[in-house]
Parts: structure tokens; C-alpha cells; sequence
């Protein structure tokens, strides 16, 4: 990973990054990782135990600036050529680490050469273990089964902010260790705005409701979206869920490995577009997911990249029409290789597509 960006050493400083590295959560912690030795941990005095514990493949730095301990670790062992993570560090933050002058033998007074990493730290996450797919799939399981246990909330009266509480709540109850990210809980004309704040409207008969909902387990998210009708659906409801759950279906059954992601996300639009609702559907039509809620692949018009085996992805479609209302079904899927060149995404949430009339 390091020998392919032309540096000695790269500096980690995504905390994201650090934790798939190393296993340590911190709010503040970098690693060096230089392309010979031993890498370094960097951390401050609240982590330092639990690092020496679970992190025993790695030197331990203690200090509270954790990127610059490790910047001038690294002059003063004549790596003066540091590949940074660009994506994550501040141009303020940049110029203070470029300030460092070394002192090590052969570095004289010169301070880092930082090079840009770009994707090379974060892409590798992309393809997961068996392991991580089981924490996944965990993550998936606790927020279908929320999910469900709450139904009989998706009724007239209830305000989306105390539905949303109310399953965020349940998520904890049956074991995960937080919410994914805030729920998303939008009804009647406000299902036309895809990230919706949950607030005061109660329920309505007549309402679609759209809920986007995922678990945090062992620091892999979840995330599911299911569209739900309080009352009989009205015919323009009904059509527009149709479609929407046609393009799903089309998405899903595109994501193979070695799919190109701008035509799995072709697959989806296209139809959508077919519908008359080309406009009504922009939003891309998936991401990747783990330890973080959005990370790559991102599966949208116009971008690049292909599919493989275990990667976990969503797909998730849309329709909202301002004013009215909308519908998002979306799935947490891993991208799984078959025999020969055949392969598909199976799902890890599993509660019904169809729509729930409640």
C-alpha cells in the first residue's frame, strides 16, 4: 500500500483508518507506516492503555499532538518522503506539519515532503472479510428487527420526531452499540425531501411515510429504507412505488462483480427516466458501507470503478414529487462472486419490499 505512492512512509491521520489498521478507537490517534520497519501508533495519555492492550504489533508514541510526533519520528529516521491522506487533512494542518525541520542523521534541517495519497488509504476498506460481513450483517439484522417491532407506531397521530426516538430506542434495546447515523423519518409532502429532519407532523391517513433507518455493531453500519402507506394508498402512490421498486429490483440484480457502477446506477435511472420521473430521481443510487456510512464504491451517474467480490453496498432509488410525497426503498447488499463469471448482491436486509399499507 505504501511502496505503490513513491514515499517512505505514510501518514495516517483518518481515525477511521487508524481504527481498520490497528483496531484502536480513538478520537485521537495517527499511525506511520513506513514501507520498511515497524509502524508506530501515535496516541494520547486517554488511549495509551487500551493501546498497549490491543494494539502489541505496533510501537507506541504517547503524546498529545499525535501527526506531528509522528511527522518528526519520521525525519529524525531519515524518512523525510510521508504520504499523507489528503482526503482528510486540513490545509491549516498541512502547513503546520510542513513547518517540522528534522533533526535525524541525513535530514539536516529540512522538514517533511508530503504527498498526496488520495483513495490508495481508503479504497483497500472496500473489499470486507468474512468477519466484517458478519458485523454487518448483524448491524442489518437489529435494524430490520426494530423496525418491525415498531409497525404498530406507523399510525395517525404520531409525530415522525417520536417514531424516529421511539426506533432508535429499539435499535439500542436489541443490541446495538449506537444508530448508524439520525434517522430519517418523513411523511406525507415531506417524503418529497430525501433527507428529511423527522419534526412535529403527525401521521396522516393517507400518508406515505419513508423511513431511513440504520444500527452501529462493532463499528460497521447498517442502512435500510423502507416506504411505508398509513391507509389505503391512493393510485399515484401506488405507481410511483411500483416503479421504484422495479428499479430497486433492477439495481440489485445488475450489482455483480466486475459491474461497472455507472451502469448499475444506468440500470435504475434508466428506468425511473422511462416512467416520466427522470427528474424526480437525483440522488445517486448507492454507496458502500462499514466502518463508516458512506465510503466507496459510490454507485452514481457519471462515476467510475468496478464491483467485486465482498463488497458491501446499498441501493436504494427514488421517486419524490414536491408538494405530495415520495418513496425510497433502499437494501444493504454484499456483493457476492458465483461460479465462473457469475455472481450477484445478496441482501443483508431482509424486511419485505413490498408495500406495507399499515
Amino acid at each position: 500500500m505504501v511502496a505503490g505512492l513513491g514515499a517512505d512512509a505514510a501518514l495516517i491521520t483518518s481515525g477511521v483508518n487508524v481504527r481498520y489498521l490497528t483496531g484502536l478507537v480513538s478520537s485521537n490517534a495517527a499511525l506511520l507506516l513506513p514501507v520498511q520497519g515497524t509502524s508506530v501508533l501515535a496516541t494520547d495519555c486517554r488511549y495509551a492503555g487500551t493501546a498497549e492492550r490491543e494494539c502489541q504489533d505496533t510501537e507506541l508514541v504517547v503524546e498529545r499532538d499525535v501527526a506531528a510526533a509522528l511527522v518528526r519520528r519520521a525525519l529524525a529516521s531519515g524518512l523525510r518522503a510521508i504520504a499523507f491522506e489528503d482526503r482528510d487533512l486540513t490545509v491549516q494542518r498541512h502547513r503546520e506539519l510542513t513547518g517540522i525541520s528534522g533533526t535525524g542523521s541525513g535530514s539536516g534541517s529540512a522538514g517533511p515532503d508530503l504527498v498526496p495519497a488520495g483513495g490508495a488509504i481508503d479504497e483497500p476498506r472496500m473489499v470486507k472479510d468474512e468477519a466484517e460481513i458478519e458485523l454487518l450483517a448483524r448491524a442489518c439484522a437489529i435494524t430490520g428487527e426494530a423496525f418491525s417491532v415498531l409497525l404498530d407506531r406507523l399510525r395517525p397521530g404520531v409525530t415522525e420526531r417520536e417514531y424516529a426516538v421511539a426506533l432508535e430506542r429499539a435499535m439500542i434495546d436489541l443490541g446495538a452499540d449506537a444508530v448508524a447515523f439520525d434517522s430519517i423519518v418523513a411523511s406525507g409532502p415531506n417524503g418529497a425531501i430525501p433527507h428529511h429532519v423527522p419534526g412535529n407532523r403527525p401521521f396522516s391517513a393517507g400518508d406515505l411515510v419513508t423511513v431511513d433507518c440504520g444500527a452501529l455493531f462493532g463499528g460497521y453500519h447498517a442502512d435500510m429504507t423502507r416506504t411505508v402507506a398509513i391507509g389505503k394508498p391512493a393510485a399515484w402512490q401506488c405507481e410511483i412505488y411500483q416503479i421504484v421498486a422495479e428499479a430497486q429490483a433492477a439495481g440489485v440484480a445488475a450489482a455483480k462483480p466486475g459491474a461497472e457502477v455507472g451502469d448499475v446506477d444506468a440500470v435504475s435511472r434508466d428506468l425511473i427516466e422511462a416512467a416520466g420521473h427522470g427528474a424526480h430521481f437525483a440522488h445517486g443510487l448507492g454507496h458502500g458501507v462499514g466502518l463508516e456510512i458512506h465510503e466507496a464504491p459510490i454507485i452514481g451517474y457519471g462515476r467510475t470503478g468496478t464491483l467485486a467480490d465482498r463488497v458491501p453496498i446499498t441501493i436504494e432509488p427514488g421517486i419524490y414529487l414536491p408538494g405530495a410525497g415520495g418513496v425510497r426503498i433502499e437494501d444493504t447488499l454484499v456483493v457476492r462472486a458465483g461460479a465462473g463469471a457469475a455472481g450477484s448482491a445478496q441482501p443483508l436486509t431482509t424486511i419485505t419490499r413490498e408495500l406495507l399499507v399499515l
